[in-house]
């Protein structure tokens, strides 16, 4: 993997980057308590036949932060980082990064193919929406120094965690890592625009779009990629046996279908 590399964004941010391959580029965009070391897995993977650009998006790890929280100045990020590893680039994006992706082909960025894995909108009465200002719910936590408060709001509100569950994962090693992210949050509402299938946006897409979700995954963000691939005009849907949302934990099961998607 190439060393660690830092580009400057259109406010000033530094986004932090590597890259593992050779080939076409295409850029891999985590999701919510993510970091580029979270898609490291299916960078390996892919980088048999392209180069696999692993970013830090702002708020993250070694990436510089701007505020308030803003989709528009993660679109500008994503520029900058495809105008340097070059001209048009595949994205692969989980969860609000899988949003983050689409958002991006929606602007009209420079990108040849979206590989998404399990998009995060809550259609139709798959389960309830969040409530109203979570994301500013979650940055008023943060603000007080309640990033433990913030981390648990997200997973139940935003993704439908029961609170039993919430409670195992604070006892778990790797809550430090997820209350350390709770200022991203609100990023990462604002790219799934509050967890609301923007139809229209979806269907301004005109580059080749592949949505995936796992057979074993929660069911509304099986019917959230279902949509997507509705929304989007000739996008491919796939359904992965044996998965769930965590399948970046599994990257050769990924492997497959993106070799054949993005050729």
């Amino acid at each position: 993997m190439k060393s660690l590399t830092q580009i400057v964004s259109a406010d000033g941010t530094p986004i932090a980057y590597e890259t593992l391959g050779q080939g076409d580029p295409v850029v891999l965009i985590g999701g919510a308590f993510n970091d580029r070391q979270t898609v490291a897995g299916v960078a390996h993977v892919l980088s048999s036949q392209h180069t696999a650009v692993l970013y830090d998006r702002r708020g993250r790890g070694d990436s510089g932060d701007g505020r308030p929280p803003s989709l528009d100045r993660e679109l500008e990020d994503l520029a900058a980082l495809i105008e340097t590893v070059g001209a048009p680039a595949a994205l692969f994006g989980h969860s609000s990064g899988a949003a983050l992706a689409l958002e991006a082909a929606a602007a009209g960025l420079p990108v040849s193919k979206i590989a998404v894995y399990e998009p995060s909108y809550v259609v139709g009465r798959s389960r309830p929406r969040p409530g109203t200002g979570l994301a500013e719910r979650i940055q008023a936590l943060v603000a007080v120094g309640r990033r433990d408060a913030a981390a648990a709001l997200f997973l139940s509100e935003a993704i439908g965690m029961p609170d039993e569950v919430v409670e195992g994962m604070q006892a778990s090693p790797m809550w430090a890592m997820f209350a350390g992210l709770a200022h991203t949050l609100p990023y990462d509402l604002a790219a799934c625009r509050g967890m609301k299938l923007p139809t229209r946006r979806l269907s301004r897409i005109a580059v080749p779009v592949l949505a995936v979700h796992g057979a074993n995954t929660m069911p509304w963000l099986a019917a959230s990629t279902e949509a997507v691939a509705s929304a989007v005009p000739g996008a491919r849907h796939v359904v992965l046996e044996g998965q769930d949302h965590g399948v970046l934990h599994n990257p050769d099961a990924l492997g497959p279908v993106l070799h054949e998607f993005l050729g």
